[in-house]
């Protein structure tokens, strides 16, 4: 039976919203075992605006919303009118986007704020016993929305303090590996919390989407 998969996006761009190579791998990788997509994202301003030539901070405003439909060819959903029920899995790519727009990780470390709906939908699908598939930075968004979970961020042990300071544990993984709490349903990836080739992050994204879609 075809899987239902939302797909939390965070803005558009590395440094300022959802990981583009990151979100089309999961994307691609749920097309090909038959799951069905809805995009959603917070409707509010991207915490800034990242010239990602210069990686420059650029004095503009843009939406979370309005910038994650560049990835979703147009159609998402405002995540405050989202709820758990009709899907069968959530899945957030990672991108700066997921530590600045879904939580503060990037400035504040593990004590971090988490955007009120990401925090809403995580726990809703964390207690309907509904998969939970996050890469790169965007288990940290987990973490502070559910506490007592294990997850990877690869091998980086400030981070990982900080996610273990935050309620959560860590367990160190390659980035062609994924790591599955199996109690929580939650499956993360390294992805570009790792100095890899595309190629090998794919293999790491596309195993978490199949434990999630297993989970599921």
């Amino acid at each position: 039976m075809s899987k239902n998969v939302l797909v939390v996006l965070s803005g558009c761009g590395v440094y300022d919203g959802s990981e583009i190579h990151e979100a089309v791998i999961a994307l691609i990788a749920l097309a090909e075992a038959g799951a069905s997509v809805t995009f959603a994202a917070p409707n509010k301003n991207q915490l800034h605006v990242i010239n990602h030539a210069t990686g420059e901070v650029m004095e503009e405003e843009r939406n979370v919303l309005v910038e994650s439909a560049r990835i979703a060819r147009g159609s998402v959903a405002d995540l405050a009118a989202v709820s758990e029920d009709g899907f069968d899995a959530v899945f957030l790519p990672g991108g700066f986007g997921a530590a600045k727009n879904l939580c503060t990780f990037a400035l504040e470390g593990s004590d971090c704020s988490i955007d009120p709906d990401i925090q809403r939908i995580l726990k809703a699908f964390h207690a309907a016993g509904k998969p939970i598939g996050a890469v790169c930075i965007a288990p940290a968004v987990v973490v502070k929305a559910l506490g007592d979970v294990s997850v990877t961020i690869g091998n980086d042990a400030d981070t990982a303090a900080a996610l273990t300071a935050m309620g959560g544990s860590h367990a160190p993984q390659t980035v062609t590996e994924c790591h599955i709490d199996t109690a929580n349903k939650v499956v993360t990836a390294p992805a570009y919390m790792l100095d890899a080739p595309i190629n090998q992050i794919a293999v790491g994204i596309q195993a978490a989407v199949t434990a999630v879609l297993d989970l599921a």
